[in-house]
């Protein structure tokens, strides 16, 4: 199979983007919807049900709750009909050390949660839907994005131009299994 030129692509993304669903900021009445794209996201993931904690809705809701009161949270949703196609949050993001920086220099905005539904992938909604969070950190004054990138999402981030970068990681034993 062939590479797709780059007027190709531009064509085959505007024709996708007709037929994307519209995306908007999500609501209190949306957290539900949202806990079951994070769950279904991890599950296709590779993650085993069992593996996930029972009360994830509740722990959704509590941590956008706790967001949008001190991270400046916002997630998006689109829906086709009463179905949910996709989601996408986003947020100021504290950091792992003290910020010493001033924040023209680093403030970093963080984008988790990226889910579209398996009927509504490969036609641009995913990209979409993290260039609508990028977007809203851009207005937040954030000098960088963040995320953490599933390997069927590589490909997306770095077309919107996210760089791989130095962040290294060790798998430790973690707590014991119950």
């Amino acid at each position: 199979m062939s590479r797709l030129t780059q007027r190709e692509y531009a064509v085959l993304t505007m024709t996708a983007a007709l037929s994307l669903p519209p995306i908007r900021e999500g609501r209190p009445e949306d957290v539900g919807a949202l806990a079951e794209a994070f769950r279904q996201m991890w599950l296709d993931n590779a993650v085993p049900e069992r593996d996930i904690e029972p009360d994830y809705r509740e722990r959704v809701a509590e941590f956008v709750a706790d967001g949008q009161r001190s991270a400046g949270l916002r997630f998006f949703v689109a829906e086709r009909g009463e179905t949910l196609a996709g989601a996408a949050c986003c947020q100021l993001f504290g950091g792992l050390y003290p910020a010493i920086l001033k924040s023209h220099v680093r403030r970093y905005g963080y984008i988790w949660g990226v889910y579209v539904a398996p009927a509504e992938r490969r036609v641009g909604l995913g990209r979409a839907l993290t260039e609508t969070c990028i977007r809203s950190l851009e207005a937040c004054g954030c000098t960088h994005a963040l995320l953490h990138a599933a390997p069927p999402g590589r490909g997306t981030y770095e077309r919107l131009g996210f760089a791989s970068t130095n962040e290294m990681r060790l798998t430790l034993g973690g707590p014991p299994r119950s």
